[in-house]
């Protein structure tokens, strides 16, 4: 857990891989609760249902825009971008083999432009992004 805390603190990215979605998704859950204090906007914990067909950026900025310690303006995407640019908080995407292209652009230019933003991804695969650390179970 230590080494999984320490990957968080100091990476950009970090995805618990693995076929069983319950463990991943207690896992990162932990990490969440565990590392909220060390981000000044903590954590916004965004789940996404198996059973949707698949996020876009419209439906996951809508999912963020429900997460209730860290609400988005209802603005749109481009609004959504700005916010979070200014925000220095982890963002934990369970479930995120459902995210579609699109979904994985934005957030790789969300990275480029928030610097106090991490992202912690549960999903079957890894999200393939450059600065990525990934824990398979």
């Amino acid at each position: 857990m230590s080494r999984l805390l320490t990957a968080v603190r100091r990476g950009r990215v970090l995805t618990v891989a693995g076929g069983l979605r319950e463990p991943r998704s207690l896992l990162v859950r932990e990490i969440a609760r565990r590392i909220a204090s060390n981000f000044d906007d903590g954590v916004a914990v965004v789940a996404m249902n198996p059973h949707h067909g698949g996020y876009g950026v419209r439906e996951l900025t809508a999912e963020l825009g429900r997460v209730p310690a860290a609400p988005l303006p209802p603005s749109g995407t481009a609004n959504a971008t700005w916010w979070l640019a200014e925000r220095d908080m982890l963002l934990v995407l369970d479930g995120a083999e459902q995210l579609g292209p699109d979904a994985l652009a934005w957030l790789r230019n969300l990275l480029a432009v928030a610097p106090g933003l991490r992202i912690l991804a549960a999903g079957r695969t890894p999200l393939a992004f450059e600065q990525e650390r990934i824990h398979q179970l």
